[in-house]
């Protein structure tokens, strides 16, 4: 961070870039690859990610509102977008006017679509994820002959694409396939972050990738063993340092005491910040390039720390929350682990008011 913010997520466009390539390089038989930044790119900003991961090689850019897809085209990103999500009449009819891509599983949307004229359409199978999409295959079949609008793609999304060696991946892709055998020339598209490392036979003719794009694991692992390099790193700074002695608490409810004498630091960060309360006593934060553990109930604003019996920390110093400083590092994956959740929503849940500082 360039001088003390109460909180910022410094966030690499380069990683963002250079996971796009590593991405490109995995893909079979000249599939694209398709960078999703739904969710306002997965709490790293929307446009300079999508910006990012064109550059990285994505051709199509993938959203789940017409308000997402707005904003892509009013930043001036010219790239193929497609909105996912499910549509009102009024949003389908703002992302056609964004020139957007949209999703369709029912004849009553295909015939809106063909009534604001130029709509492109994806059909959606609902192959077994069991939210949105036709489960009807010939009712599939019907939209993706219908005329008054084009069909540029057909699709389906993986429920258990980051579960190794369960069956149900394999019978969702041979349901897909067969519906792709007799849809030629429209773009099929299937593949999640976590389907394209498993399988080549789910990249089809594009893949969808959201949460590897951003450097973080589709597993839920270490990022690095399948070539990615996080984007995202979560800093804040030390405002102040005070001592304890045995007994005396931190925090709403005194749910930590101290054992004995030692030194607490206060760091403006909070759940407010999207650092949620569960990990209250029970996360570390880099402080002084050495973990200290998080004590006390996370405030909206405020957290602590515990610096040990030796204040070797003065106020000002940094403080990362994720990333990494000096030889430790926190990933998002360790976050989500101490919360019984996954990286996805640690990232998409950290708030506007952090900041986001870009570097490249």
């Amino acid at each position: 961070m360039t001088g003390p913010e109460r909180a910022a997520l410094r966030i690499d466009l380069g990683a963002i870039e250079r996971n796009c390539a590593h991405l490109r390089s995995l893909l079979t038989g000249g599939a694209e690859l398709c960078a999703v930044v739904k969710a306002d790119g997965y709490g790293h900003g929307a446009v300079e990610a999508a910006r990012s991961a064109v550059d990285g090689g994505a051709g199509w850019l993938a959203v789940a509102t017409a308000p997402e897809a707005k904003e892509l085209r009013g930043a001036g990103i010219a790239a193929p977008i497609l909105v996912m999500g499910a549509l009102t009449r009024e949003e389908l009819r703002a992302a056609v006017a964004a020139g957007a891509d949209v999703v369709a599983w029912t004849e009553d949307f295909l015939a809106a679509a063909a009534a604001l004229g130029g709509a492109r359409v994806h059909v959606k199978l609902d192959t077994g994820m069991g939210r949105l999409g036709t489960r009807d295959v010939d009712v599939a079949r019907s939209l993706l002959t219908r005329g008054g609008v084009e069909i540029a793609g057909v699709m389906t999304h993986f429920a258990t694409a980051d579960e190794p060696g369960d069956d149900y991946f394999g019978e969702q892709l041979e349901a897909f396939a067969a519906l792709v055998a007799e849809a030629p020339g429209v773009l099929a598209h299937a593949a999640n972050s976590a389907a394209t490392y498993r399988d080549p036979a789910a990249h089809f003719d594009m893949v969808r990738c959201g949460i590897a794009v951003y450097g973080m694991d589709p597993l839920q692992e270490d990022p690095a063993a399948r070539g990615l390099e996080p984007a995202l790193a979560l800093e804040s700074w030390v405002a102040a340092v005070r001592r304890f002695e045995a007994g005396e608490s931190a925090g709403y409810g005194r749910r930590w005491r101290a054992p004995q004498a030692t030194w607490v630091a206060t760091i403006p960060i909070g759940y407010g910040d999207g650092w949620r309360r569960a990990l209250s006593n029970a996360c570390d934060v880099l402080v002084g390039g050495r973990r200290r553990p998080l004590v006390g109930t996370i405030s909206m604003d405020n957290v602590t720390v515990d610096l040990g019996p030796e204040p070797d920390v003065e106020p000002g110093a940094p403080a990362v929350l994720i990333g990494a400083q000096g030889g430790e590092r926190i990933l998002a994956e360790e976050v989500a682990r101490r919360l019984g959740t996954i990286n996805y929503e640690v990232t998409t849940g950290l708030s506007a008011r952090v900041s986001r500082q870009y570097v490249r």
